[in-house]
């Protein structure tokens, strides 16, 4: 399957010679991986060598990946010299990550730090709560905020303090509030679309190489929950 440019394009919500920000659908992949699909980086390959008229092969850094049935925030690296910095930036977690999750029953806190042990089973490409003895286990910590409830669901705004494999899953998961449409995560069922209701809403970050503040807000899908949370949050 492959990524329509004109949608794309309406997609890019920061661009400069260094880097390339864009809001993922929920059915796109970053890179490319068994199914075939075009993924998001080799899409973009193509749109900057049109756009600037570059010859041959594109450079362009994936600096940091989303789950497939998720959206939102992606930065890409036009040079490597900006894949190096932004890279060092994530690693020293100098890029605050918001997510907004729609989640399954409202958190007992309406604010909170979660702390759980993860460990990644590859065959089944899952993150499970362990014990902090596990072998493997790596501690996974993120805080949350409730936005708003409405009947069976709440949003959530969720910040990743540390950046382990569906962890925003999994933790949401183990507190009894499931991500909706995440049937992975004991949600009950599964979105029309394939999709889950796990959005990366916003990142804010010093530019790496013009050292200027970047703050980067990516709009919902359209989607009736999406549209009826995001027009409530904003009123």
């Amino acid at each position: 399957m492959a990524i329509d440019q004109q949608d794309l394009m309406q997609r890019i919500l920061f661009e400069d010679n260094h880097m390339v920000v864009v809001n993922k659908l929920p059915s796109e992949i970053v890179q490319g991986d068994k199914t075939g699909d075009q993924p998001l980086v080799d899409a973009l390959k193509i749109y900057i060598g049109e756009k600037y008229n570059k010859p041959g092969n594109v450079f362009l850094g994936v600096v940091h990946r989303i789950d497939r049935p998720s959206s939102g925030l992606v930065i890409f690296a036009r040079t490597s010299k900006a894949l190096t910095r932004l890279n060092e930036l994530l690693k020293t977690r100098e890029v605050s990550k918001k997510y907004w999750a729609v989640v399954k029953n409202v958190p007992s806190e309406p604010t909170g730090r979660l702390e759980h042990y993860l460990q990644k089973n590859e065959k089944q490409n899952k993150s499970y709560v362990v014990d902090a003895k596990a072998p493997g286990a790596k501690k996974a910590e993120l805080v949350y905020q409730v936005l708003k409830h409405a009947q069976n669901y709440a949003l959530l705004e969720v910040e990743l303090l540390t950046g382990r494999h569906h962890q925003i899953r999994a933790q949401m998961a183990a507190i009894g509030c499931p991500i909706k449409g995440d049937l992975k995560y004991g949600f009950d069922r599964s979105n029309p679309d394939g999709s889950i209701h796990l959005h990366a809403r916003k990142l804010s970050f010093v530019h790496p190489v013009k050292k200027e503040n970047i703050d980067i807000v990516a709009p919902v899908p359209q989607d009736t929950l999406w549209q009826f949370f995001e027009k409530e949050v904003s009123h």
